[in-house]
C-alpha cells in the first residue's frame, strides 16, 4: 500500500468523525485534566484541534503559511461545537475541486514547508486519528479507529522523518515499540506515545 492508493479524504472524513465522537464526551470539569501531551491541558488540546482545523482549512486554500491562521482557533463556552465548527470548515475546504494536487504551506512544518495537497491531508489525517486517542485516553473513553484507518495513519507515521521532531514541533519523537506489539500500539508508539499512559506525561 502506498499514499496515492488511500482515499484519503474518506479516511479524514473518518478521523475527523472519530475525533468528534470522543470530543462530544468531554464534560466540563474535564477541561483541566492533563493530557499525554505534556505541553496541554485538555483545554489546551482541544483548543489545538480546533486551530489546527482552521490552519489546514486555510492551508487548502493557499494562506496556510502566516502562523497566525494555526493558532486562533477558540472554544468558546461549547468545546465540543467549537470543534464541529472547525470540523466542517476543513471538510468542505478538503472536499473541493483538485485538492489533492494543490500545494499547502504548513507553517507549523519544517518552517512553513510546502507539499502536495495529498500529503498533507495525509498529515492531518495521523494528527487527528492520534489526537483522538490523547482525549481518550485522558478521559477514560474507548479509542476505536479501526483496522483500515490504524493502517492508513500507521502508513503515514513511518514515512515522518525523525529529523525535526520533539517538543514544539508538529510531530513527537518515537518511542520504543516491543516486536509483536499490535498496530495501534505500534502508531502510538511512532508519534511518541506511551499507549498505557494513564494521567502521566508520554
Amino acid at each position: 500500500m502506498n499514499l496515492r492508493e488511500l482515499d484519503i479524504q474518506e479516511l479524514d472524513r473518518r478521523a475527523l468523525a472519530l475525533t468528534g465522537g470522543i470530543v462530544a464526551q468531554v464534560k466540563g470539569d474535564q477541561l483541566p485534566l492533563p493530557t499525554p501531551c505534556p505541553d496541554w491541558t485538555l483545554h489546551g488540546l482541544l483548543r489545538h484541534l480546533v486551530s489546527q482545523n482552521e490552519g489546514f482549512a486555510a492551508a487548502a486554500r493557499g494562506a496556510g503559511g502566516s502562523l497566525s491562521v494555526w493558532r486562533g482557533g477558540g472554544l468558546g463556552g461549547d468545546p465540543r461545537a467549537a470543534y464541529e465548527a472547525s470540523a466542517a470548515l476543513v471538510g468542505e475546504a478538503f472536499a473541493e475541486a483538485g485538492v489533492l494536487e494543490r500545494p499547502f504551506t504548513l507553517a507549523e512544518v519544517r518552517d512553513g514547508a510546502t507539499f502536495p495537497g495529498r500529503v498533507a491531508i495525509g498529515f492531518h489525517v495521523l494528527d487527528y486519528v492520534v489526537h483522538a486517542w490523547d482525549v481518550a485516553a485522558t478521559i477514560g473513553v474507548p479509542w476505536e479507529p479501526g483496522e483500515e484507518l490504524t493502517a492508513a495513519a500507521l502508513l503515514i507515521a513511518e514515512r515522518v522523518p525523525d529529523k525535526g521532531r520533539g517538543p514544539g514541533a508538529a510531530f513527537e519523537r518515537r518511542t520504543p515499540s516491543p516486536d509483536g506489539a499490535p498496530p495501534h500500539h505500534r502508531l502510538l508508539a511512532l508519534l511518541g506515545r506511551d499507549p498505557h499512559w494513564a494521567g502521566g506525561p508520554c
